[in-house]
């Protein structure tokens, strides 16, 4: 207590200040505590590790012993991966222990600094979760971080997709546990519902009583749990809850139903019989089109379906003919219509969209249609992390979204500085009034780039974008590599070769997160990576992650945003508003407009963001309330099944 009143009076009473002096002088005393164990044998190493985790089961508090498991730490991992933590990284551990998310720059080592609060929460025996954004990000990080806690004792398994349920509480059982958020949050809800039926198929009436026969959960409960990219999985994924689905008949007169909706909204007239709300992504009838649905000819397959359900299926065709583009949105692979997270840019592997909208979609994409799905379980993201005990995470974008992440989690925000000096050049931004006079321009100055012996990494919204893009390059004789949803298993090898002097790669956001592009000696010397975003994201945070691509830890770097006003950014204003905002547009013989237009294109940014974060706070409210209508009747909140 004292320690820290003296560090908050040395950062002249900031918070944020006094932490990080108080974290640095940790720091440096747990590195010189760190090289007392260098002349250890690993038996010595490994016994230390087995008497620090003894003393934590006999109940000593784990604040006590942070900075012996943090220098036990460093140096299983000097010794078993050759990697040793940085200052910094050592300080993002503390941030991340003390119940924090910690702001560590791109390229800072995000994955070896998870090891030390990881390292610390195993030590009782009661499980530590680590979540990343993905299968093939956990199967990575488990693997390369796995030699460091087996060296002090400790086991570490992942939760992948296609596990079977016996493979998964195996992983469980385990003192440190990888995966995604998406995995770990349906594990849960698997567990429930086996909790939620007892044997003879009746259902139990309460959440709270103990399993009598049938099968074990996975999980083994919720204790702590670190939180890879957080701004990401608690802010970005939190719009969509977890759910399992409860598969409905697919009988002939409803797939026949979604078919005919398909067709019938070609008839129908926008604004007239049906008004479209791009900001909302969502299109209702008016009067006069739900009696022109009425008076259309339809199946006799369909005559014994009720009105409101031919209305609501023909509002969802709509909403899947205007608000939901192929290779943007989503890709066709063999024939089903796969999602593509907006967010990471990759292919979210087992997810439907609801109430009919996936179907909806599928018979635009003249595709076989599936079983719709009603909802067995569900929770949401929030609502699934606030069941841990201890919630720590980290991140290289937090700052932009602290407030909303203290308010919901209560965890505080800290930028951790950097090991060294950040020198990414930024280029001025250049804006033009067409998608044909920016991706001209766009591939002029990669052109550039590479002549001067320049890496480039060209960041787009979507799928239809890297490939139209691509094909401009093919026509100049550039070469160059795509990443992008279609090609998933290529990203290792594309991204492995992006640091080389000449390499151009065009990715959609699936460059954003995760990826290492170290670069070679030759390109250091040219000047670095250079990185192109093609458009402004919905959120700051997805643009600051892709432009962090670029002068990692130190090395040279640079980056330049092209825009224009067909982007997909400006897809949330009316039809309307859009020709108007044209029709003030006045380009030079290039296409290109003043810089004067950056202010438009940043105040529509911070309404998205402001509309997603009322859309989260709306649900939250939401799900608030329902679950505390469950709780009085004494039912699980998870479970969507219905009393019978």
């Amino acid at each position: 207590m004292i320690d820290e009143t003296v560090h908050l009076a040395m950062g002249l009473g900031r918070p944020s200040k006094g932490r990080l002096l108080r974290w640095r002088a940790a720091a440096q005393r747990i590195l010189k505590r760190s090289q007392q164990y260098r002349n250890l044998s690993d038996e010595e190493l490994l016994n230390l590790g087995k008497d620090v985790r003894w003393r934590a089961k006999t109940g000593i508090p784990l604040r006590h012993l942070l900075d012996e498991t943090f220098a036990l730490g460093i140096e299983a991992s000097r010794r078993t991966t050759g990697m040793e933590h940085y200052l910094v990284q050592i300080m993002g551990g503390m941030a991340i222990f003390e119940g924090g998310i910690a702001e560590l720059q791109t390229g800072e080592g995000k994955t070896l600094t998870a090891t030390l609060p990881t390292l610390l929460r195993a030590l009782p025996g009661k499980g530590a979760h680590v979540v990343t954004v993905n299968d093939y990000l956990a199967e990575r990080d488990a693997a390369e971080m796995a030699p460091i806690y087996n060296a002090l004792g400790m086991s570490s398994g992942c939760i992948l997709t296609p596990m079977e349920t016996d493979e998964r509480r195996d992983n469980y059982a385990c003192d440190i546990t990888y995966g995604t958020a998406k995995e770990f949050g349906f594990d849960l809800l698997r567990d429930r519902l086996r909790q939620g039926v007892a044997v003879g198929g009746q259902r139990r009436r309460t959440m709270f009583t103990d399993l009598s026969g049938g099968e074990a959960p996975v999980q083994r409960g919720h204790y702590s749990v670190l939180i890879d990219e957080a701004d990401s999985i608690l802010i970005d994924e939190a719009r969509t809850p977890l759910i399992i689905g409860l598969t409905l008949p697919n009988d002939a007169a409803t797939v026949s139903l979604f078919r005919w909706c398909h067709r019938a909204v070609s008839h129908l007239e926008a604004n007239v019989d049906f008004v479209y709300e791009p900001e909302r992504r969502s299109a209702y009838l008016t009067d006069h089109g739900c009696r022109k649905v009425l008076l259309l000819g339809k199946p006799a397959l369909i005559d014994a379906i009720d009105t409101e359900r031919i209305y609501k299926h023909i509002e969802q065709a709509l909403t899947a003919k205007f608000a939901f583009l192929r290779d943007r949105d989503y890709v066709v692979v063999d024939n089903e219509i796969m999602i593509v997270d907006e967010g990471t840019g990759r292919i979210m592997e087992g997810r439907k969209w609801q109430d009919g909208l996936h179907q909806s979609i599928e018979a635009k994409e003249l595709v076989p249609i599936t079983a719709a799905s009603g909802e067995a379980a569900r929770i949401t993201v929030q609502n699934f992390f606030k069941l841990y005990s201890h919630i720590g995470g980290m991140t290289g974008t937090a700052v932009q979204c602290a407030r909303e992440i203290k308010k919901v989690f209560g965890l505080k925000v800290t930028a951790v500085p950097t090991h060294r000096p950040c020198i990414r050049k930024a280029a001025p931004t250049r804006i033009f009034a067409t998608n044909e006079a920016k991706r001209r321009a766009i591939i002029d100055s990669i052109d550039d780039y590479v002549k001067a012996g320049r890496a480039v990494l060209v960041g787009t919204p979507s799928v239809d974008a890297s490939e139209a893009l691509g094909q401009m390059l093919r026509d100049r004789y550039i070469k160059h590599q795509i990443l992008n949803a279609k090609y998933p298993e290529e990203e290792a090898a594309i991204v492995a070769q992006a640091g080389d002097c000449g390499k151009v790669t065009v990715a959609t956001n699936m460059a954003g997160r995760g990826t290492d592009i170290k670069l070679t000696d030759e390109l250091k010397k040219a000047g670095g990576l250079h990185v192109i975003a093609t458009e402004m994201h919905s959120s700051k945070r997805i643009d600051r992650q892709l432009i962090g691509r670029a002068a990692r830890q130190g090395d040279p770097g640079g980056y330049q945003f092209f825009l224009s006003l067909e982007d997909e950014l400006l897809r949330c204003l009316t039809p309307e508003k859009h020709r108007a905002v044209i029709s003030k547009a006045f380009p030079n013989r290039f296409g290109e407009l003043s810089r004067n237009w950056l202010s438009f294109f940043q105040k529509t940014q911070r309404y998205l963001e402001k509309m997603h974060y009322k859309q989260r706070r709306e649900m939250l409210k939401q799900d608030k309330q329902r679950t505390e209508s469950y709780r009085r009747m004494g039912l699980d909140p998870c479970l969507e099944l219905t009393e019978h």
